[in-house]
């Protein structure tokens, strides 16, 4: 499920870098929320504290209630490497941090 969800989430991102109806990127910065969480729970209950703090950052990085505004070239970048982050991650295999 995670691999999915690294994926999906990869490329709602790597689509935020095509000129989209704003609603569109609300909807990103929502299921990106979402899904960091969901993965940083995930990282916690498998022991990968780095990882953890990581999807939690981003989780509150990418949240819609309280926008941070880095303007359209900035968003791309973050949207950017984040994305590449996320498929680059799928190859790696974890370690336990402890």
């Amino acid at each position: 499920m995670e691999k999915t969800i690294k994926i999906v989430l990869a490329a709602l991102l790597l689509l935020c870098l095509l000129d989209m109806p704003y609603g569109y990127y609300q909807f990103v910065r929502f299921t990106a929320m979402v899904s960091f969480a969901y993965l940083g729970y995930s990282a916690k209950e498998q022991n990968h504290k780095n990882e953890m703090f990581i999807y939690i950052a981003l989780a509150l990085f990418f949240q819609p209630f309280i926008k941070i505004a880095l303007g359209r070239t900035i968003w791309n970048i973050v949207d950017a490497i984040t994305g590449i982050g996320l498929v680059i991650s799928l190859f790696f295999k974890r370690e336990n941090s402890k």
